[in-house]
């Protein structure tokens, strides 16, 4: 009996001592990842109060809050001395995305195109 109240303690403390990095989020939370060969020296997400800076091939920008956001987005990629762009024409029929942690892959193809690939974290 003594070892069964134990074993249920501790399973007790393991279990709440668990939780999900995006239990106490409160807000839309994205983070920009470098999926091209390229230096992106600014990544402007939305507008410009969500900029990113410096980020090497295959990194991962910190984490920015929005209050409204969407699995696309408007962005703006600055490489040396070339920007490439991506323009939504629109958010129609969209739904704003939940509080939660999201990553939004970008890639700039042969033809300078912004390739966004969206994901949840």
């Amino acid at each position: 009996m003594k070892r069964l109240i134990i074993l249920c303690m501790a399973f007790g403390i393991m279990t709440s001592a668990c939780s999900d990095r995006d239990d106490d989020l409160i807000s839309i939370n994205i983070r920009v990842k470098n999926m091209s060969s390229l230096v992106f020296d600014e990544v402007i997400v939305g507008s410009e109060d969500h900029v990113y800076e410096t980020l090497s091939p295959d990194t991962y920008s910190e984490y920015q809050e929005f209050e409204t956001a969407y699995s696309y987005a408007y962005i703006q990629i600055t490489s040396g001395e070339e920007v490439y762009v991506l323009q939504p024409i629109d958010f129609v029929g969209e739904e704003v995305l939940p509080i939660g942690l999201y990553t939004y892959e970008l890639n700039v193809d042969a033809e300078g195109q912004v390739i966004l690939e969206f994901r949840i974290d």
